[in-house]
């Protein structure tokens, strides 16, 4: 009776969208199409203004870098209190960006239609610390780069599971923002979300494992994904305004 309820005012608003002539798949929410133009500009500054030298700079002040938290931070500058979030703004090539950029737009929207562009901004923020901070774990004191909104990604794919999917599994684009927020053993029970989770994880042990390469990256950084997805499945009601 719930799942009927539900769905009824969906699949009316759907048939109302298709009579005034518009095409909900690409119907964005002007929050997330300003963060992707952002995205865009920035590796296009990097990429065809700056020189190799200043985008050197730009990585070494705005990339995460694990190595900076095994000195005393008395001992340096302050790019280790921005980088846990800046890194997630810079791309290491087109297809990186284009690669997330895909994700972002499938599993970003209706989180941004939830929550509106202020939420998203505290969101990206937090996925993107906690997303370096399991990844800081597993690679402490390392000099390797990291950059990418995947962390993100992730997080925007384990908050869209806890509502995207109805009971029979179905997914309405335009108005998948609507459904009732799931809870942890109800998001568990439903088929669609357990299997789309755990093809999530296994996705990403075979990157682990070096058995698979996603985004055209030749490292991946696939802790800071399960900590981005952990961040976003467990903790998406802190910014959710719908009961």
């Amino acid at each position: 009776m719930e799942q009927d309820q539900s769905a009824a005012p969906a699949e009316a608003n759907a048939e109302a969208a298709a009579r005034h002539g518009r095409e909900p798949a690409f119907n964005l929410p002007p929050g997330l199409t300003a963060v992707l133009l952002f995205l865009i500009a920035v590796h296009v500054l990097r990429s065809y203004v700056l020189s190799v030298a200043a985008d050197q700079e730009v990585i070494l002040n705005f990339a995460f870098i694990p190595a900076r938290y095994a000195i005393p931070l008395a001992e340096q500058g302050l790019a280790w209190l921005w980088t846990p979030v800046t890194y997630s703004l810079l791309h290491g090539s087109w297809e990186h960006l284009i690669f997330n950029i895909f994700w972002m737009v499938a599993f970003g929207a209706p989180v941004v239609r939830r929550i509106g562009p202020a939420r998203l901004a505290v969101f990206w923020c937090l996925s993107a610390a906690a997303s370096v901070a399991l990844h800081l774990v597993f690679h402490w004191a390392e000099m390797a780069v990291v950059v990418g909104a995947s962390g993100v990604v992730s997080a925007l794919m384990g908050a869209a599971v806890r509502f995207v999917f109805s009971p029979s599994g179905r997914i309405s684009r335009q108005f998948a923002h609507l459904n009732r927020r799931l809870s942890l053993t109800e998001t568990l029970a439903n088929r669609s979300a357990l299997i789309f989770t755990g093809v999530w994880f296994l996705t990403n042990f075979l990157v682990a494992f070096g058995l698979l390469s996603i985004g055209g990256a030749e490292s991946v950084a696939w802790e800071a994904h399960i900590g981005g997805f952990l961040f976003g499945f467990l903790l998406f009601g802190w910014f959710d305004p719908r009961r």
